[in-house]
């Protein structure tokens, strides 16, 4: 049976957050332990079914996965880097593999190192440069040259929030079995865009990336085009490498590459004034008071994202500046329900938590563990409510404080406050509270589900949305919107596969 490698590091960096990504981060599955987590919401499981369905071994070599955070401590990375190469060797060596699928994010950094996709790919390449490699990306994907050289395809999510990952992994493995039996030899068009934008003003479901999404969905039907993507780059990077991109691969036509990539990198320049929040955005106090008023209505719950601290952007979690006037907000205390509040990445105060038990009446401190340069510590009096240990994929312990009005979950890792489900965990339901208040930007889908009403509150923080106001140091400019006067003509980089 010929085989195909399955393997990848998946990880955004957020450079503004100063917490160095750990082992304890990353849920890893080595080898056969791939094949334990598969689900149908991931892009190396859409990867493996699809290969599997279609006759062909699966040769699991390595899997790390964090939710975003800072930039990964070096000596990790190059461990994880160690590993994976070491099992590759030894698979090849083994079995009959014809070629490697990735599931890789884009925009992962490493401390020292800079970009970590172009940095592995091309040790992938040395090693194996006669396999073709294809990759499945997030849609916050930074591309680089090393990326474009050292892959023979990759395509990434077209929906944001995310709801397309297993497709998208679908989609990879698809582009590989193509390039296997029919010896394809694809050609890659690459246009870099000269701009960024927070990806609160991405959604896809609304304009202009809703039509923008169509296009390449439209381009796609077109034939000899295996894929079509708009990679966005992350915005909370301080890089030269950011910034947008637009890539094509076809089975073969350099004409149609080309002229596909530019069409459609010209379509993206043309709106990028139109980009705005979808969600209600207000600042910090005005937020709140929107927030009293829809649920003293009755549109219970109200959520509130704290989108300057989102840990899935990348933010430290720990950033307390909101929750303080959470806190202090008064006519909080006069709704029907309490507060809830997801929530503070604090393992001290977890484990502080713990030692003392439920129903247990505690004074302690409470945030700004990592990121003290836009926050501080708040001490908090008020009852521990519920314990949950070892939570979730990245087994978190929870406590869940009571002080006044407003429930605080306290998180012992560095995880995203995505779905309602964690509060189940903790003995709470949504529906028992009239304002909800998470460390998000745009709400994912379960929260939508559940939300009456939606505001975005302008917080402060690692993964602050005004993107204007951060301390960008590296980026190569001139780029919109700081530089506002930017000429931009679409020219592909072409790169053709002659393996």
């Amino acid at each position: 049976m010929e085989k195909i490698l399955v393997a990848g590091i998946h990880h955004e960096s957020n450079t503004f957050n100063p917490i160095k990504t750990g082992i304890n981060d990353f849920s890893l599955q080595r080898g056969a332990e791939l094949f334990d987590v598969l689900n149908t919401e991931d892009s190396v499981s859409g990867i493996v079914r699809t290969l599997s369905e279609a006759g062909y071994g699966v040769a699991p070599a390595l899997v790390a996965r964090a939710v975003p955070n800072g930039v990964v401590q070096k000596n990790l990375y190059l461990e994880l880097k160690e590993d994976l190469i070491k099992r590759a060797l030894h698979i090849i060596a083994e079995d009959n593999v014809v070629g490697i699928a990735l599931s890789l994010h884009g925009s992962m950094r490493v401390e020292e190192i800079g970009e970590a996709e172009g940095d592995l790919l091309s040790t992938l390449r040395e090693n194996f440069p006669d396999l073709p490699i294809v990759a499945s990306l997030d849609m916050h994907a930074t591309i680089t040259e090393a990326m474009v050289q050292h892959l023979d395809a990759f395509t990434g999510y077209k929906q944001a929030p995310h709801t397309d990952c297993f497709e998208t992994g679908v989609h990879a493995a698809e582009m590989l079995i193509r390039i296997l039996q029919y010896k394809v030899k694809p050609v890659i068009a690459w246009c870099k865009l000269p701009l960024i934008i927070a990806g609160e003003k991405t959604e896809t479901s609304v304009e202009p990336m809703k039509m923008l999404i169509d296009l390449l969905r439209d381009e796609e039907k077109q034939k000899g085009v295996m894929s079509a993507s708009f990679f966005l780059g992350f915005p909370w990077a301080d890089c030269p490498e950011n910034g947008v991109s637009t890539v094509v691969v076809t089975d073969g036509s350099e004409e149609i590459a080309g002229s596909t990539a530019e069409k459609l990198s010209l379509a993206f320049w043309q709106q990028r004034e139109n980009f705005k929040f979808h969600t209600v955005t207000l600042k910090e106090n005005e937020a709140l008071k929107a927030a009293y008023t829809a649920a003293h209505e009755g549109y219970e719950p109200v959520y509130v994202s704290d989108s300057g601290d989102n840990p899935t952007a990348g933010s430290s979690s720990d950033c307390t500046g909101f929750l303080g006037k959470v806190l202090d907000y008064k006519p909080f205390q006069t709704l029907d329900k309490p507060v809830m509040y997801a929530g503070i990445y604090d393992p001290k105060a977890v484990e502080f938590c713990f030692e003392a038990g439920e129903n247990v009446d505690i004074d302690v401190a409470v945030g700004a563990v990592f990121d003290t340069v836009t926050s501080k510590p708040l001490r908090i009096k008020g009852t521990v409510k519920s314990l949950c240990s070892r939570w979730g994929r990245f087994s978190t312990d929870m406590a869940l404080m009571c002080t006044g009005r407003v429930h605080l979950l306290l998180v012992s890792k560095h995880i995203g406050f995505v779905a309602p489900d964690m509060f189940a965990a903790m003995g709470t339901d949504a529906e028992d509270f009239s304002v909800i208040v998470v460390k998000l930007g745009y709400l994912t889908a379960p929260h939508k589900k559940i939300a009456k009403k939606s505001i975005m509150a302008l917080s402060s923080g690692s993964s602050n949305e005004v993107l204007e106001s951060l301390p960008y140091k590296g980026l190569n400019r001139p780029l919109f919107p700081f530089d506002k006067s930017v000429h931009y003509t679409p020219a592909a980089f072409i790169k053709h596969i002659y393996r």
